[in-house]
C-alpha cells in the first residue's frame, strides 16, 4: 500500500494558493487513477492546517501499517523554480513546515518527496509567508499545468492540467 499526502491548506480562501499545489496534485490524481489498478493507493489531503499535518499522517501509517517506505510527500517548494519538479528522499524540511510537522510526527525523514517549484523568475519574495499563501496569477497558471509528475503505479506522467 502507498499513501500519497498532498499537502495544503484547507478552506476555500487557501484553495487556489501556491501553498496548495499539493493539494492539487491530489486533486489530479484522484481523476487519473484507475480505481481497479490502484486500489493500493491511499490519497490524502490533511484537513488540518498544513502545519500540523503530519498527525493525519501518522494515523493513517499507524491505521494501515504503511511502512514509511512507501509514504510520497507532495508540496510546494520555495526554493525551486516555478514548475521545476525534485523527487527526493530522506532529506530535511528545508524549513517547510507541513514537511517538518511530518519528520517530527513520525521521527524520520525517509520518505519520499515531490517537491514542486513555486520560485518566481524574480527571485525569492521578501514576505514568503505571503506570497505562498497568494493565488498563482495568469502567466504562473499556465507554466503549472505543464508540470507533471510520475504516476506511482504506471511507467507514466501525470499532468496537472488532467
Amino acid at each position: 500500500m502507498i499513501l500519497i499526502v498532498g499537502l495544503g491548506n484547507p478552506g476555500k480562501k487557501y484553495k487556489k494558493t501556491r501553498h496548495n499545489v499539493g493539494w492539487r496534485v491530489i486533486d489530479v490524481l484522484k481523476k487519473s487513477l484507475d480505481s481497479a489498478r490502484d486500489k493500493d493507493i491511499i490519497l490524502l489531503k490533511p484537513q488540518t492546517y498544513m502545519n500540523k499535518s503530519g498527525k493525519e499522517v501518522k494515523s493513517l501509517i499507524t491505521k494501515y501499517k504503511i511502512p514509511i517506505s512507501n509514504l510520497w510527500v507532495i508540496h510546494d517548494d520555495i526554493d525551486l523554480l516555478l514548475g521545476t519538479i525534485r523527487v527526493s528522499k530522506n532529506i530535511g524540511s528545508a524549513g517547510h513546515k507541513g514537511v517538518q510537522s511530518i519528520i517530527d510526527e513520525l521521527r524520520t525523514k525517509n520518505f519520499t518527496r515531490i517537491r514542486i517549484g513555486i520560485l518566481p523568475k524574480t527571485g525569492k519574495p521578501k514576505n514568503v509567508e505571503k506570497f505562498v499563501l497568494e493565488k498563482f496569477t495568469k502567466e504562473e497558471k499556465k507554466i503549472v499545468k505543464k508540470v507533471s509528475i510520475p504516476c506511482p503505479t504506471h511507467e507514466r506522467q501525470i499532468f496537472l492540467q488532467e
